[in-house]
C-alpha cells in the first residue's frame, strides 16, 4: 500500500462518506481504530504576487488516502536517505514571506511534526490509514487506521490470541434429576431470556486454538475480512498503537502523545446506531434493545453478546454484577422476613412495656447542665419500640444467615467464573505484561542520567529510536528502591494524612452534635427542646453524607497521582495498586461515622457527677435509652440510600451529559464558522462516538458495588433491610450501566482477563471481616447480651420483666457539682435519687458509682459471644467452602475432553497433510518421467519438512500450554 498526500481541493473522492461511515472512502477497507486532533494553521503574511489583485495561498492541507494515487501539486511523502519516508513541502510558492513563529504557533508546529512521525510508524507497522483534508484555519481532524490481514494475523500470533478451529466437539452433559430441573429451570424462564442470536445447537462448541501462521490449515476460515471481529481487530490495532514510538519528547505510544496533546483521543468505533430499525439490526443495537433500556429490567442479561462486543474484562463485570444482583433476592427476603418478626412481636416485648408504663415512674437524670430537667423514662417510649424493629433475637440468626451468604456468593462466583472462561476460552491464558510507556520514559531517564548525556549528544544513542533503546539498553536495569522511594514515601504520608482528615471530619460533626445539642437545650421555646435528639441526628447524618460524597471525589483523584508517581511497570500493577489506595480511602471515608456510633459513641460519657466534658463545658454525647442500634440504624441507611441515590444514579447520568455538553460548547467557541466543503452532510460514525464520553476504566463501577458489599454484610445486624434497598438499586444499576456503555461513552478497548482480579480478594476479605463487625455489634451495641445474662442469671422467674429497672443505677442529686444542678426545676425538691444507665453500685453502698459485678457479668458474657460467634460462622464458611467445589466437575471433565481432543486433531491434520503432500510427490513421479530435477526438489522440500516439524514442539509440550486442572 502506497500513501500519498492527495490535494484537499479534488473532493471526487473525499466528499463522499463511506456507508454508515465504518469502511474508508473507498468503501472497502473497515476502520478499525480511529485518531482524533484538533489542528490550527499557521497564521502567515502573504505578499501579493505580480498582476494579480489577490495574495496568493499556499497549497491546500491534504487528506492521506491509502489509494496509491497522486495529485498534482501535492505533498508526497517520499524515501528518506535513512530509509524511512521524509515528509516535502513542495516549494517555489511565490510571495510567501516567512515570519518569526509564536510560541504557541510553535507548539503546534511540533505537534504536528510529532503526529507526522508517529503515522509514517504506524505505516511501517503494516497498518493503512486515512486522513481527512484540513481545509479550515482550525478545527478537528481524524486518522482512520485500519489493520489488513497480514498485519491481524501476525499480531494474533504474537498475542497468543485463540481463534475456532475447524473442529467441533459435543459438549456432554449431566444427566438424571439435575437435567430435568434444568430443562424445568429453562422453560419457567423462557419469557425472561433476551431476544439476541444464539447458537443453533447449544450442546456443540468449537476448538480453539492459539492462532498460528504456520497451521493455519487448522483454523476454519471462510473470509479473511470476517475471521477477526471487530473487537479483536481494534484489540490488536491498539496493541501496536501502544508500542509505536517517536522521537520527539520521549513520546511512548498512544497514551503518552494523548498526555502531551498531541491527540486528543484514540478510539474503536460502535457498530452503527443504536437506535433506528433495520432489516439486521447490529450488535450495538441489540444489547440496546434486549439490555440497555429500563423496560427489560426483568430480563436475564445476554452475557455473551456483552463479551462479544465489549471484551471478557466487561463481560465479567457485568456477568458478576448480575450475579450479585440474583443473590441480593433471598437475603432480601430473610431481611424483610426479620424486620417483619419484630413488628410482629413489639407488643409482646416486656421491655419496652415496661419503658413505656407510666406507673414505673423512672425519674432520670438531667441531660444536660443547668439548662435541662429531670425526665420521665417513659417519655422514650417512641425509640424504645422502634429500636425493638432491630434489636430482637432475629437479627442474630440474620448476621449468621448473612455471613454463609456472603460465602455462599463468593463460591459461586468462583464456578461462574470458571464456567465462563471455559465457555470464553479463557483456560490457559497468560497475557505477556508489557511495561508501561511511563515506566519506560522513566526507565530513560534514569539511564540518560546514569551516562551523563547532555542535550547535545542525546540524539547520538546508538539506538534508532527512543523505543529500541529500551529494549537494547533497558534490560538490564530497571527502577530500584532508591528510584521508587520519593514515591512510597509520598505515599504513605498523604494515605495517612487522607485518613486523619477523614477522621477529623467525623470529629468535627461530633462537635456540631454536641454543640447543637447544648444550643437546643437552651432554647426558650419547647418544641426545639422537646425534639433535640431527632434534629441533631438527622442534621448531623447529612452533613456526614455531603462530606462523605465531596471527599470520595477527592480521595479517587488523589489515589489515582499517587499511584502515578510510583510509577508501577505493568498496567496490571497500576490497576491494582490504584484500586487499593482507592479502596482504603473511600473504606475509610465510607464507614467511619457508622464505626464511632457502633462502637464509640456513649461509652466516653462518665456518670452524674463525674461526667467527660470537651472544650471545658460540653458534655459528651450519649445513646439513646433504648440503645445505639437504632441511631446506627438510621446511620447506615441514610448514608447507604444517599450514596446509591446520588453518587450511584445521578452523578453518573448527570455528569457525563454535563461534559458532554461543555465539550460541545468548548468545540463550538473555538471552531469558526468556516464551511468546510468536504466533509459529508450526514455525520459519520468517528464523528458521533467521538461526542461520546471516553471510557475510564471499571474502577468506579466496582468500588461503587464494593462499598454496597460492604453496607449489605458489614453492620446488616442493625439494618436487616440493607439487601432489600441494595436489590432495588441494582436493579436500576445494571440497566443504567448498560445505558452507559451502550449510549454514553466511547467503545472501550477489549481486554482479555479470565478473573475479576483484585476484587475478589476485597470481597472475601469484607465478607470475613462481616464476621467480626456483626459480632461486636450484637455483644456490644445491642442489648441481646444483657438481657441474656438477666433472664438467665439474674431475673427471679426467668422472665425479662424488672430488666429495665436492672440497667438503670440510682444516683444521689445532692452529689451533684455545684452549678450543675437543673434551674427551675419544678419538682427538684421531691426528687432525692435519679437513674442513669449503667451497672454501678448505689449511693448507699461502701463502693458508692463502681462498676457492679453485673457489668462485670455481662462484659465477660459479651466476650464470650464474640469468641463463640466468631469461631462458629468461620467453621461454618469454611464447611461450606470445602462442600461447594470450585470448578463445576462438568467443567473440569470437558476441559480435559478438550485437551485430549486438541491433540488428536493437531494429529490428524498433521497426518493428512503429511498424506497430501506424499500423494502430490507420487502423482508427480509418475505424470513426469523426464522432471527429475524438479521431482527432486519437491523430494527435498519435502525432506525439509519433515526436519522442520521435528524441530518442532513435542506434543507434550504442546499440551503443556494449557491449563492444568
Amino acid at each position: 500500500i502506497i500513501n500519498n498526500y492527495l490535494d484537499g481541493t479534488q473532493g471526487g473522492a473525499v466528499a463522499k462518506g463511506s456507508p454508515g461511515g465504518m469502511h474508508f472512502r473507498d468503501s472497502g477497507r473497515k476502520v478499525d481504530y480511529v485518531l482524533a486532533y484538533h489542528y490550527r494553521k499557521r497564521l502567515a503574511r502573504h505578499l501579493p504576487a505580480p498582476g494579480s489583485a489577490e495574495p496568493t495561498h499556499g497549497a491546500a492541507s491534504s487528506g492521506l488516502l491509502s489509494n496509491g494515487g497522486t495529485a498534482k501539486g501535492s505533498a508526497e511523502l517520499h524515501p528518506g536517505e535513512d530509509g524511512q519516508h521524509a515528509l516535502q513541502e513542495p516549494r517555489g510558492l511565490p510571495g510567501v514571506e516567512v515570519v518569526e513563529l509564536s510560541p504557541l504557533d510553535a507548539m503546534e508546529e511540533e505537534k504536528q511534526l510529532e503526529r507526522e512521525e508517529y503515522e509514517r510508524n504506524l505505516v511501517e507497522a503494516g497498518l493503512e490509514i486515512e486522513k481527512d483534508p484540513e481545509n479550515k484555519s482550525q478545527g478537528l481532524s481524524f486518522v482512520r487506521i485500519h489493520a489488513p490481514w497480514q498485519v491481524l494475523s501476525r499480531e494474533a500470533e504474537l498475542l497468543k490470541i485463540k481463534m475456532p478451529t475447524k473442529k467441533m466437539y459435543e459438549i456432554t452433559e449431566e444427566g438424571g434429576i439435575l437435567k430435568k430441573l434444568n430443562e424445568i429451570w429453562c422453560k419457567l424462564t423462557e419469557p425472561l431470556q433476551p431476544q439476541v442470536p444464539r447458537q443453533e445447537n447449544t450442546n456443540m462448541k468449537t476448538l480453539s486454538y492459539p492462532f498460528s501462521r504456520e497451521k493455519i490449515y487448522l483454523y476454519n476460515i471462510k473470509d479473511k475480512d470476517t475471521f477477526f471481529d471487530n473487537a479483536t481487530r481494534s484489540r490488536i490495532v491498539h496493541e501496536i498503537l501502544k508500542r509505536t514510538s517517536t522521537k520527539a519528547r520521549n513520546s511512548m505510544g498512544i497514551s503518552t502523545l494523548i498526555a502531551n496533546n498531541v491527540y486528543d483521543a484514540a478510539y474503536p468505533l460502535h457498530d452503527g446506531e443504536y437506535e433506528g430499525q433495520n432489516d439486521e439490526m447490529n450488535e450495538r443495537q441489540l444489547l440496546y434493545q434486549e439490555w440497555a433500556r429500563y423496560g427489560v429490567f426483568y430480563k436475564f442479561q445476554p452475557i455473551d453478546l456483552i463479551r462479544k462486543y465489549f471484551g471478557e474484562k466487561i463481560g465479567l463485570y457485568f456477568a458478576w454484577l448480575g450475579l450479585y444482583t440474583e443473590f441480593l433476592i433471598p437475603s432480601s427476603v430473610v431481611g424483610i422476613i426479620v424486620f417483619l418478626y419484630g413488628c410482629i412481636t413489639i407488643e409482646s416485648d416486656i421491655p419496652s412495656k415496661e419503658m413505656c408504663d407510666q406507673h414505673n415512674a423512672f425519674t432520670m437524670c438531667p441531660l444536660c447542665d443547668k439548662f435541662c430537667d429531670y425526665w420521665n423514662l417513659s417519655s422514650a417510649c417512641a425509640t424504645a419500640r422502634a429500636s425493638h424493629l432491630f434489636d430482637n433475637p432475629a437479627t442474630v440468626f440474620f448476621s449468621i444467615f448473612m455471613a454463609l451468604w456472603a460465602t455462599m456468593f463468593l463460591e459461586q462466583w468462583k464456578r461462574l467464573q470458571m464456567r465462563l472462561s471455559y465457555f470464553w476460552d479463557l483456560t490457559g491464558l497468560e497475557e505477556e505484561e508489557h511495561p508501561r510507556p511511563e515506566y519506560e520514559t522513566k526507565l530513560l531517564q534514569k539511564k540518560l542520567k546514569n551516562k551523563n548525556l547532555t542535550t547535545e549528544n542525546s540524539n547520538e544513542v546508538s539506538c534508532n529510536s527512543i523505543f529500541s533503546l529500551i529494549l537494547d539498553c533497558g534490560e538490564k536495569e530497571k527502577l530500584t528502591w532508591s528510584d521508587r522511594m520519593p514515591g512510597y514515601a509520598a505515599n504513605l504520608g498523604l494515605i495517612l494524612f487522607m485518613i486523619m482528615l477523614t477522621c477529623s471530619a467525623v470529629f468535627g460533626v461530633i462537635i456540631y452534635r454536641i454543640t447543637s445539642a447544648a444550643a437546643l437545650s437552651f432554647s426558650t421555646n419547647q418544641s426545639p427542646r422537646s425534639n433535640v435528639r431527632v434534629t441533631v441526628t438527622a442534621t448531623a447524618v447529612i452533613i456526614n453524607l455531603v462530606v462523605i460524597l465531596i471527599l470520595d471525589e477527592i480521595y479517587g483523584a488523589v489515589a489515582k497521582w499517587l499511584t502515578e508517581i510510583e510509577v508501577p511497570k505493568t498496567e496490571k500493577t497500576f490497576e491494582e495498586r490504584l484500586i487499593l489506595k482507592a479502596f482504603l480511602l473511600k473504606f475509610v471515608n465510607s464507614y467511619a461515622p457508622i464505626f464511632y456510633v457502633a462502637f464509640f459513641k456513649g461509652r466516653f460519657v462518665g456518670r452524674p457527677g463525674h461526667y467527660v466534658y470537651v472544650f471545658d463545658g460540653y458534655r459528651m454525647e450519649e445513646c439513646a435509652p433504648g440503645g445505639c442500634l437504632m441511631e446506627l440504624c438510621i446511620q447506615l441507611s441514610i448514608i447507604m440510600l444517599g450514596k446509591q441515590l446520588i453518587q450511584n444514579n445521578l452523578f453518573e447520568i448527570g455528569i457525563p451529559k454535563l461534559k458532554k455538553l461543555f465539550r460541545k460548547l468548548k468545540d463550538e467557541r473555538t471552531e469558526p464558522k468556516e464551511v468546510d466543503t468536504n466533509q459529508s452532510k450526514d455525520p459519520q460514525q468517528w464523528d458521533l462516538d467521538y461526542i461520546l464520553e471516553p471510557f475510564t476504566g471499571l474502577t468506579p463501577e466496582y468500588m461503587e458495588m464494593i462499598i454496597q458489599f460492604g453496607f449489605v454484610t458489614l453492620f446488616v445486624a442493625s439494618f436487616p433491610l440493607a439487601p432489600l434497598f441494595a436489590l432495588l438499586n441494582n436493579i436500576i444499576e445494571v440497566r443504567l450501566d448498560a445505558k452507559k456503555f451502550v449510549t454514553e461513552l466511547r467503545r472501550p478497548d477489549t481486554v482479555r482477563e479470565k478473573d475479576i482480579g483484585i476484587w475478589y480478594n476485597i470481597l472475601s476479605g469484607i465478607g470475613k471481616l462481616s464476621v467480626i463487625i456483626n459480632a461486636f455489634v450484637i455483644a456490644v451495641t445491642s442489648d441481646f447480651i444483657p438481657r441474656l445474662v438477666y433472664q438467665y442469671a439474674y431475673s427471679q422467674n426467668g422472665t425479662m420483666h424488672g430488666f429495665i429497672n436492672h440497667t438503670l443505677s440510682y444516683f444521689n442529686v445532692s452529689h451533684l457539682k455545684a452549678g450543675t444542678q437543673p434551674e427551675n426545676s419544678p419538682f427538684a425538691q421531691n426528687v432525692l435519687f435519679c437513674r442513669f444507665k449503667d451497672y454501678r453500685e448505689p449511693p448507699w453502698s461502701p463502693n458508692q458509682y463502681e462498676l457492679s459485678k453485673q457489668y462485670w457479668a455481662v462484659l465477660s458474657a459479651r466476650l464470650a459471644f464474640v469468641i463463640l460467634f466468631q469461631n462458629l460462622v468461620m467453621f461454618l464458611s469454611v464447611l461450606v467452602d470445602w462442600m461447594i467445589p470450585d470448578i463445576p466437575k462438568d467443567i473440569s471433565e470437558q476441559i480435559k475432553k478438550e485437551k485430549s481432543m486438541l491433540v488428536d486433531f493437531f494429529l490428524k491434520e498433521e497426518h493428512e497433510k503429511l498424506k497430501l503432500i506424499e500423494s502430490f510427490i507420487t502423482h508427480d513421479k509418475h505424470k513426469h518421467k523426464s522432471g527429475t530435477k524438479g521431482s527432486r526438489i519437491r523430494a527435498a522440500s519435502f525432506q525439509g519438512y519433515q526436519l522442520n516439524r521435528s524441530r518442532q514442539s513435542s506434543f507434550t509440550s504442546f499440551s503443556s500450554q494449557h491449563t492444568e486442572v
